[in-house]
């Protein structure tokens, strides 16, 4: 069966609902955009007075930070810039965030950097708003990094005691996105890579996340495609924006702001991800390259068939030839997101980040929520598989 051969993989569900979230007003992309979107965004949103929330890396060794700080001051519109954000967002920190704006004075909110900071600001806008009752303050995201914490309605951070939680609310949507490619020049290659691994995630389990809707799937689909293209060509060539560009597309693609009318969690890699991350200090992108083409091989053998034919649909948008089966073909699928995973030198293993082997059914479980689901047992395996 040849790759154009597609008729197999037709999905049959044509029922559904759209509508985009409550607060975003616009996407601004293209090198140096952030030059001419971020003073249109505080014009559209009447901020008057900005505090920048990021992380010590980016505000302490590139110059990311200054370039932002300094649009802002030539509209007279800085307040301060909160650096203290560490990796998957520590509350302690949110904290210390929301006392600097209240000092400050600040009437709208700029994260920059990766996913940490997005949802770091994500979550000081919650609980102001939740302690004064009052409206949410407006925030536009400034990505580095492919995660895209920025176009979602939930914010995830870590307690005191290392458990990451989230919180979430159609109002906590950013109300601004910049992507702007010549502010990623200094991300760390692994940094950038491995997020875009995280995107891929993404792209791939919200084609069988529930209540997707399939314009959204094929979005997923050229993705997939531009992740696998542009994250090897970025790998061999840092400093090419136009590479950058386009995975910074990518990534928004592979998380296209929705409205839901209830909640939807991605998936398995997804919520084994988020267990592991936090607990065990693994950054979220190296997470996705863990668990994503080990959860795509399960999908093979326990996803449904309209989940399966979404999956198997995948091959066709990556110009890879059919396997003659709905099942192999996604197992295809798992295979060639391992190979670009070990191509891209993110392989790694749980036995690398210290993570009790004990633990494992212990991290299943909270991420299946309880063991009577009947996948358990294989989540476990899956766990053992990338153990070492």
């Amino acid at each position: 069966m040849s790759a154009l051969d597609s008729t197999q993989h037709d999905s049959t569900n044509i029922r559904g609902f759209y509508a985009y979230t409550d607060t975003l007003k616009g996407v601004f992309y293209g090198p140096g955009s952030v030059n001419t979107a971020l003073p249109k965004l505080l014009d559209t949103l009447n901020g008057t007075k900005a505090l920048i929330v990021t992380g010590k890396s980016l505000h302490d060794k590139t110059d990311v930070v200054k370039k932002v700080e300094n649009v802002l001051r030539e509209r007279g519109a800085y307040g301060t810039t909160f650096w203290e954000i560490g990796e998957h967002a520590p509350v302690a920190g949110i904290r210390k965030c929301i006392q600097a704006l209240k000092e400050c004075g600040a009437d709208i909110v700029v994260s920059v950097g990766g996913g940490s900071p997005v949802d770091a600001a994500k979550a000081v806008i919650y609980f102001l708003q939740k302690d004064s009752g009052g409206s949410f303050l407006p925030h536009v995201a400034i990505p580095t990094t492919l995660s895209a914490a920025e176009y979602t309605i939930g914010a995830g951070y870590t307690e005191d005691n290392g458990h990451k939680v989230a919180v979430s609310d159609q109002r906590l949507a950013p109300a601004g996105i910049i992507l702007d490619a010549e502010l990623t020049l200094a991300t760390p290659e692994r940094l950038w890579l491995s997020t875009g691994m995280r995107a891929m995630d993404h792209a791939v389990e919200n084609l069988y996340r529930p209540l997707v809707i399939p314009p959204m799937k094929v979005l997923c689909y050229q993705a997939l495609a531009d992740l696998f293209k542009y994250l090897p060509l970025s790998k061999a060539d840092p400093s090419n924006l136009v590479y950058r560009q386009k995975l910074q597309v990518a990534s928004w693609m592979s998380l296209w702001p929705v409205k839901f009318e209830k909640y939807s969690a991605l998936g398995i890699s997804h919520a084994l991800g988020h267990k592991l991350g936090a607990r065990y200090h693994i950054p979220h992108g190296i997470t996705s390259c863990l668990t994503l083409a080990p959860t795509v091989a399960l999908k093979a053998e326990t996803a449904s068939q309209e989940d399966k034919e979404w999956l198997a649909g995948a091959l066709f948008h990556l110009r890879q030839p059919s396997t003659g089966s709905v099942e192999g073909d996604v197992l295809q699928l798992s295979k060639i997101i391992d190979k670009l995973v070990v191509d891209l030198g993110l392989k790694s293993t749980l036995a690398q980040y210290k993570v009790p082997r004990e633990d494992l059914p212990d991290i299943a479980e909270r991420a299946m929520d309880g063991r009577s689901d009947p996948t358990f047992p294989k989540v476990v395996q899956l766990l053992e598989g990338i153990y070492e």
